[in-house]
């Protein structure tokens, strides 16, 4: 008999789009699973933001995320998951993923020489969060972090094998690279479009950590521990929830997921 929870939607919330990634890994990893993703696009971006006030924000959508009544809660963005994670498990009584911890998990898990390099926003950089996660799994290992603050502006502008980018990230790539690292954690939920790009910048010798893969994967063996996985297999259904629909949200939005964002609806928190 599947679990009352196990067709309930997989809540995922970001202060933007970029969460958008972490959705296409979940519907390609679990294309049965009904997810109801929210983006705070009105208030984006929560980098340059307090702790308290990011922890607020946060807290609104988890609370508008329970309404919907989901039965796991994935944090698919960096910023929100270095400040404010641990408050959200204290607040909720489904599991909560998030994209750091996750990360770090694979991180430690496929390094050979313990030297990791991880490529970040400056609040995901100085908040240190990828640093404490690893060495919470691996003692020993050493992780460098460098701050990319230009990446971001670049993918949204749809700039991802463009000879700016290329320049920008092997600017960026220089200081980790030069530390002897075999792994590279993308940091922002931005970066996977840039995997291409980063693979030939970085080399095939060091392996990349796509955090939204490592979400998925994560998410996949929680729903099959709990037993919660929804056994339907008809078409699942997809709600996107935004504080606001900025001009290009949709082109931006649908790059991000690889498919066509329906079912869009504006809330105010």
């Amino acid at each position: 008999m599947p679990s009352p929870l196990a067709s309930r939607p997989i809540g995922v919330f970001d202060s933007g789009i970029g969460g958008l990634t972490v959705t296409r890994a979940l519907m390609e990893r679990l294309p049965f699973e009904n997810i109801v993703y929210f983006g705070d696009t009105a208030r984006v971006p929560y980098g340059v933001k307090s702790t308290a006030t990011i922890e607020q924000f946060a807290q609104q959508i988890v609370d508008f995320l329970m309404q919907q009544e989901v039965k796991l809660l994935v944090i698919a963005c960096n910023t929100i998951s270095a400040v404010a994670a641990n408050k959200i498990r204290a607040r909720v009584s489904v599991p909560v993923i998030d994209v750091i911890e996750a990360g770090a998990r694979n991180a430690v898990a496929v390094t050979q020489n313990d030297a990791i390099g991880v490529i970040a926003t400056p609040t995901t950089v100085n908040s240190n969060a990828y640093a404490r996660g690893v060495h919470a799994l691996n003692a020993d290992a050493r992780v460098y972090s460098q701050a990319c603050p230009l990446l971001v502006p670049l993918v949204e502008e749809g700039w991802l094998d463009h000879p700016v980018t290329r320049l920008t990230v092997q600017e960026y790539l220089k200081p980790v690279l030069a530390e002897g690292i075999d792994t590279l954690v993308l940091g922002c939920t931005h970066y996977p479009l840039l995997k291409p790009l980063l693979a030939q910048e970085a080399g095939s010798s060091i392996k990349l950590v796509d955090s939204a893969v490592s979400v998925a994967e994560q998410v996949a063996a929680t729903l099959s521990e709990l037993g919660i996985a929804n056994p339907q297999r008809a078409e699942p259904d997809y709600r996107y929830y935004v504080t606001d629909i900025p001009l290009r949200f949709q082109t931006v939005g649908e790059r991000f997921l690889g498919r066509s964002l329906k079912h869009l609806e504006m809330v105010q928190l």
